[in-house]
């Protein structure tokens, strides 16, 4: 199943800049681990914003939101996600599975 995952983050004031190099460094290590497993297939970030749009893909929305839940920078994030269904029109193939 894949889901149109958008996050934007909310940094409270008082955390460290050393909390949130850590943070972020954790994220990215993560990403590419997600992204190995095939959950994460896409990333765009939005000009001028600590937002992004990402392409993802789990068995269903439990697993997805087991997945969202568990990046290190969940406690900080806003997301909207949506579940995608194919499109009869789609020019691309639909993913295995």
């Amino acid at each position: 199943m894949e889901f149109l995952v958008n996050i934007r983050f909310n940094w409270p004031h008082d955390i460290s800049e050393e909390v949130r190099k850590d943070l972020r460094e954790k994220e990215i290590k993560m990403a590419g681990e997600l992204a190995k497993k095939g959950h994460l297939v896409r990333m765009w970030r939005v000009v001028g914003r600590r937002e992004n749009w990402g392409l993802w893909r789990a068995k269903d929305a439990t697993e997805m939101h087991a997945i969202l839940s568990s990046l290190p920078i969940w406690p900080y994030m806003e997301i909207q996600t949506m579940a995608l269904a194919v499109h009869p029109v789609d020019p691309s193939p639909p993913p295995a599975g």
